[in-house]
């Protein structure tokens, strides 16, 4: 099952209310274990916003490129640059699908710079409610997804490999 993205739109209305300091301050305050580069469609912010905290209440810190200010105001050649460079450092790669990934231009050079480089790449698949998106993906990386345990009536995020129903509690540990 994909990921709601109303479910995001609605994690990140406490976005708003946090300031950027507060993210960062809070993730560090859980100490955060990790750190993924964020692969998006601009047109997704609202759905950045609440992986952002989602992630955060992991203890996973996210890079989002708009959020960096030494990126170009205009993408170019060093705009490519900075995020091989970016993609390089953080420990794992995030491909949030959505329709506005799946038209990216930019969003499949990032996935296949990532894969290129060996990094851990995991794919966030979204649904709006009328369409899933990331399936074409989903056999040849591990997925983030919603999870359900019936023995103990929990549900919440989940870690899946490739063609496994059953997944691994979401934590900085199980990535």
């Amino acid at each position: 099952m994909a990921i709601s993205q109303t479910t995001l739109r609605s994690k990140a209305a406490s976005y708003s209310v946090l300031s950027e300091s507060t993210i960062i301050a809070n993730s560090r305050k859980l100490g955060a274990k990790r750190s993924a580069f964020l692969c998006h469609s601009h047109k997704d912010e609202d759905l950045v916003k609440g992986l952002i905290i989602l992630f955060q209440e992991q203890g996973i810190d996210l890079y989002v490129d708009w959020k960096d200010h030494t990126m170009p105001e205009t993408p170019n050649g060093q705009t490519a640059k900075n995020i091989q460079d970016r993609i390089r450092k953080t420990d794992l790669f995030l491909f949030l699908a959505s329709a506005n990934s799946k038209g990216s231009r930019w969003c499949p050079w990032e996935i296949g710079y990532a894969d290129s480089s060996q990094k851990r790449i995991y794919i966030l698949p979204t649904s709006d409610g009328i369409s899933s998106y990331g399936n074409e993906y989903l056999e040849l990386y591990p997925r983030i997804d919603i999870g359900e345990s019936k023995a103990t009536n929990m549900s919440g995020y989940a870690v899946f490999q490739p063609g496994n129903t059953q997944g691994t509690w979401l934590s900085s540990n199980a990535l």
